[in-house]
């Protein structure tokens, strides 16, 4: 009997191991797609990210929320190759696991709604892109608080589509809230 439990705390631990060592793969594998997206390498990003979601996949399960940024940053990077259509099955994978989850956070959801913002910007539908970004903002404010930086993202870009759309006010109203965010790298006082 001592054996079998021994055997079985060994597996249990082995086991413990293999996830901890799969989150820390997850994690360099997405700070790595991460860093290409925000240097403006996309494609790069994509085989990083694809890698993050194999190991997440094999550690959280195929469904699992944990999945949800991983989808997103593969449709961003897709949305920024001008692969328009795989964008929209990852952003279609991400949205499906956020409605099979019942708690999940806003601040998820928010990421989700901004993701389809962007990428309904890249398609041209600028009333859906508003949308999405409206809701990712009503949402970052419900975790973040209204003058947070999670905020201020969405306003961001509803304001570069409201300036598209040369609706001045619209816009520098969207920019001015911009400019009110603590700890934004654009806040008005440095502009000056």
């Amino acid at each position: 009997m001592d054996i079998c439990l021994w055997s079985w705390g060994l597996h249990q631990l082995l086991l413990t191991g293999e996830r901890q060592n799969g989150e820390s793969l997850i994690a360099v594998a997405l700070s790595t797609a991460q860093g290409f997206v925000w240097a403006g390498k996309p494609l790069e990003a994509i085989p990083a990210a694809l890698q993050a979601l194999r190991f997440s996949s094999r550690v959280f399960g195929s469904g699992s929320v944990q999945l949800v940024p991983i989808y997103l940053l593969l449709a961003e990077a897709s949305t920024g190759t001008g692969r328009l259509r795989q964008a929209a099955k990852y952003l279609s994978q991400a949205q499906w696991i956020i409605l099979q989850t019942p708690d999940c956070s806003a601040a998820l959801q928010s990421k989700l709604h901004h993701g389809l913002g962007l990428f309904s910007v890249a398609e041209g539908n600028l009333d859906q892109a508003l949308y999405h970004l409206a809701n990712d903002v009503y949402l970052a404010t419900a975790e973040f608080g209204l003058n947070s930086l999670e905020v201020s993202g969405g306003y961001f870009h509803m304001a570069n589509i409201f300036f598209h759309q040369n609706k001045m006010d619209a816009a520098n109203s969207l920019y001015a809230e911009v400019g009110r965010t603590k700890n934004h790298p654009l806040t008005f006082s440095q502009m000056d």
